[in-house]
């Protein structure tokens, strides 16, 4: 008998049943060092209904034609993704992450998505405050001791309520100009610091209404780093990344500048940094719509934050002078005359633009991100007009689509696009 043809099969045999079995190793599940966060399940947060277009048929081929007119026809360069529920139904990307035209962008490039960081930040917050490590009537001397200004909150800083001035102008707000601004880059504990050290006068007086202010979640930040003694963008990972599977997703720090994405001006010329790029809290998550997604989809999920608490983000809470325009807990909202609620926030730093509207009705998401500076971007949340009843977005989608007069002109104006 030739032994070797017998077990030459033999072998093979059990070298086929060994890779299968390596094949069956179980996923890895993630777990949290931080108490209180770990998996959500994104698989069965919608029900079939949640994903059908019920209303217009013809969606899909709006969001392709304003695609190819304001994104293609208007060189932009970034991501744009809708979904009903977890069901994607439009997705593009275009342009590069890189100088020279570089590092074409794609559904895996992390972009910075400037304030709609905030969003971020504020469900990790909330994430704290269900832990039972903080609470929203929380002082700000209970993180800071000697914090000069008496009566403000966590609940302040979330709501955009603190008056407090902002860290972008301190510049003019202390006199004469501190020694820490000559630093290549200012820190978060810079900020806090300079308040302690300077006082610089409140913006208005604090909780009488909203004042839209990038140094309330400069501080959020520095609360995530004592509460959880670990370091925001750790911290973040911890509580909001791994668990989302936001697995391209980061906060930017100096060790990142080599690689990071950049953003650009008109005709792909870098947009230079400056010494507030390192400030995170307010900005600086950098992201792909994909894993915006998951953020948003986790947010229509009863897992991953208790109701009580979600319902929280999307209440109005500066109601001293009546208009459409509100904020809630980390988001913008837009209070329509018929009822209807937009909720979303904008962001913008240097050339990056960036739209998240997070439609609590026909749980819609719909996400925007450009690094080449552009106003147009802006225009995407117009295409909430497509799914809820928005009669001011959808006369805005309109004009973009169809403009009127000598030359196309932004439709949206940079108010609706802040830091």
């Amino acid at each position: 008998m030739n032994f070797r043809k017998v077990i030459a099969p033999v072998l093979l045999a059990l070298s086929i049943l060994s890779c299968k079995k390596q094949k069956e190793v179980p996923a890895e599940t993630y777990e949290s060092k931080l108490p209180n966060f770990g998996n959500v399940n994104l698989e069965n947060v919608f029900t079939a209904e949640d994903n059908v277009l019920l209303e217009q048929p013809n969606i899909v081929p709006k969001i392709t034609n304003y695609y190819q007119k304001v994104w293609e026809q208007g060189d932009l360069s970034g991501g744009l993704l809708i979904a009903k529920g977890d069901k994607i139904i439009f997705e593009k990307y275009r342009g590069f992450a890189k100088e020279n035209k570089q590092t074409p962008i794609d559904e895996n490039t992390p972009l910075h998505v400037a304030s709609v960081s905030k969003t971020m930040t504020s469900m990790a917050v909330l994430k704290l405050v269900e832990a039972g490590k903080l609470k929203m009537e929380d002082d700000m001397t209970k993180f800071f001791p000697k914090f000069p200004y008496p009566n403000i909150t966590v609940f302040s800083l979330l709501s955009q309520r603190s008056g407090l001035p902002k860290y972008e102008y301190f510049d003019k707000n202390i006199s004469p100009a501190p020694e820490e601004l000559k630093q290549d880059y200012l820190t978060n504990q810079d900020v806090v610091e300079m308040l302690i050290k300077y006082k610089p006068e409140l913006a208005r007086p604090s909780n009488t209404g909203f004042m839209y202010c990038n140094t309330n979640f400069a501080l959020l930040a520095l609360i995530v780093e004592k509460v959880t003694e670990t370091p925001f963008p750790e911290a973040m990972q911890e509580i909001l990344f791994k668990p989302l599977k936001m697995n391209h997703s980061y906060i930017f720090q100096k060790k990142d500048i080599p690689t990071a994405s950049q953003s650009f001006l008109s005709g792909y010329k870098p947009y230079p940094l400056d010494r507030l790029d390192l400030i995170y809290g307010d900005k600086n998550v950098y992201t792909t719509p994909k894993d915006l997604l998951n953020f948003s989809v986790a947010m229509f999920s009863k897992d991953f934050l208790k109701p009580e608490l979600k319902d929280k983000i999307f209440q109005p809470y500066s109601n001293e002078k009546k208009g459409i325009n509100n904020y809630g807990l980390g988001f913008r909202m837009k209070e329509f005359d018929n009822g209807e609620k937009l909720t979303y926030h904008n962001g913008w730093w240097h050339g990056s633009n960036a739209v998240f509207a997070h439609l609590l009705k026909s749980k819609v998401t719909i996400i925007a991100i450009g690094n080449k500076y552009s106003q147009r971007v802006y225009s995407a949340l117009a295409l909430s007009g497509l799914f809820e009843n928005f009669p001011y977005e959808m006369e805005k989608f309109n004009k973009t689509m169809n403009p009127t007069g000598a030359g196309e002109k932004d439709t949206t104006s940079l108010s609706t696009g802040e830091l």
